[in-house]
C-alpha cells in the first residue's frame, strides 16, 4: 500500500464531511499497512469544536489498539493539523504524520516551532492538489450561499 492510497482513503472521509456540510477534512490511522481508524470532521454534527478528524481518528485508533501510544502507527490527514490536533498527535507519540494541503490560516507550522513528538516524522504535500481543491470548493459554495 502506498502513501497515495492511504491519502485517497482520507479523502473519502473528507468527502463524507463535505456531504454533511462539515469542513471537508478526513483522516485515517494506519498500523502494519492496515487502516485501524478513520474519521472526518464532525464539529457541526456533534456541536463540538474539538471534533476534528484527527481527534476522532486518534481516539478510535487508541481504542482499537488498547493503548494511548501510537508510535508504530501513521496518520494520513487531508489538511495540515491545527495546533490543538498537533498537541494530541504529540501526546500519542504517533510514528508518522502525512498531510495533504497546507493550512495557511490555522496550521501548526504557523507557530514557528515543532509541536510534534521528537521521534515523529512529518511528510507534507501528499495529494496536495486534490485535498486543497476539495476545501476550496467547500468554501466557494459557502461564500455563494452567503450572497
Amino acid at each position: 500500500m502506498s502513501d497515495e492510497y492511504f491519502m485517497q482513503e482520507a479523502i473519502k472521509e473528507a468527502l463524507r464531511a463535505f456531504d454533511k456540510d462539515e469542513v471537508p477534512v478526513g483522516a485515517v490511522v494506519v498500523c502494519n499497512d492496515r487502516i485501524i481508524a478513520r474519521a472526518h470532521n464532525q464539529t457541526e454534527t456533534l456541536n463540538d469544536a474539538t471534533a476534528h478528524a484527527e481527534m476522532i481518528a486518534l481516539t478510535a485508533a487508541q481504542n482499537n489498539l488498547g493503548s494511548k501510544y501510537l508510535n508504530e502507527c501513521s496518520i494520513y490527514i487531508t489538511l495540515e493539523p491545527c495546533v490543538m490536533c498537533a498537541g494530541a498527535l504529540n501526546w500519542t507519540k504517533i510514528g508518522k504524520i502525512f498531510f495533504g494541503a497546507t493550512d495557511h490560516k490555522f496550521g501548526s507550522s504557523l507557530v514557528g516551532k515543532r509541536l510534534y513528538h521528537q521521534k515523529t516524522e512529518v511528510f507534507s504535500g501528499i495529494l496536495e492538489k486534490e485535498c486543497g481543491e476539495l476545501l476550496s470548493e467547500f468554501f466557494r459554495r459557502k461564500r455563494e450561499l452567503q450572497k
